[in-house]
């Protein structure tokens, strides 16, 4: 069974979610809560695999909650109103694995928690792109410490690195690089491990903020 905590301030969607959640034969829903602190005190008592978060909550906000559940070892799932925008980007930085709108269909919903706690990261390669489309340019401060971060890497991790940032999945790197799947795949672990990244969207994030161009040919 996979253990899921769904943390939202507002009562009606936060009992939506967690019906939704448990309708599931995989998944519990171990408790739910309103507020951020609480959140944390039953990640420590229950455990849970998946938090489901808004961030949007009181008494600890959503990213200070994010923080300490995330140094608890426990996948985040950001709870969004809205599709991607800049106000996520937070929340993905300190290794959320994604985000769920609030009014995604169990199919969505079961299909991100699983995802999250396999490990790997909820939203789709396009989303991911919509994301950063929102972004614009980095500040100067930020660029310079996201192009300090990625310096280590190889011509082709960068390559690599870039065509995630396009929001191309793993398939679509392989054509345009002209790699195997596999190859593309130990390339992307190499970048994270390289990064210090949690998924691919946080990688995203940092290539986006160095200004990576698309590999030639892109």
């Amino acid at each position: 069974m996979i253990r899921v905590l769904v943390v939202d301030d507002e009562a009606s969607s936060r009992r939506g979610v967690a019906r939704l959640v448990g309708s599931a034969p995989d998944l519990e829903v171990v408790g739910a809560t309103a507020d951020g602190r609480e959140a944390v005190e039953q990640v420590r008592a229950h455990r849970p695999d998946v938090v489901l978060l808004d961030l949007r909550v009181p008494v600890l906000d959503g990213l200070g909650a994010a923080r300490e559940i995330l140094r608890a070892g426990t996948a985040v799932v950001v709870l969004a109103t809205f599709p991607p925008d800049r106000h996520l980007v937070p929340a993905l930085r300190l290794g959320a694995a994604g985000y769920l709108l609030k009014d995604s269909t169990g199919e969505e919903l079961h299909r991100g928690i699983r995802a999250a706690a396999a490990g790997g990261t909820v939203q789709s390669p396009a989303d991911t792109r919509r994301l950063l489309d929102a972004l614009g340019p980095a500040p100067s401060g930020t660029a310079q410490a996201a192009r300090d971060r990625v310096a280590p890497l190889s011509a082709r991790e960068r390559d690599v690195l870039a065509c995630v940032a396009e929001g191309l999945p793993d398939a679509d790197i392989a054509v345009r690089l002209h790699l195997a799947e596999p190859t593309v795949r130990a390339h992307l672990a190499q970048v994270l491990t390289k990064l210090g990244a949690a998924n691919r969207t946080q990688a995203a994030i940092v290539a986006h903020e160095a200004g990576l161009a698309p590999p030639a040919g892109g």
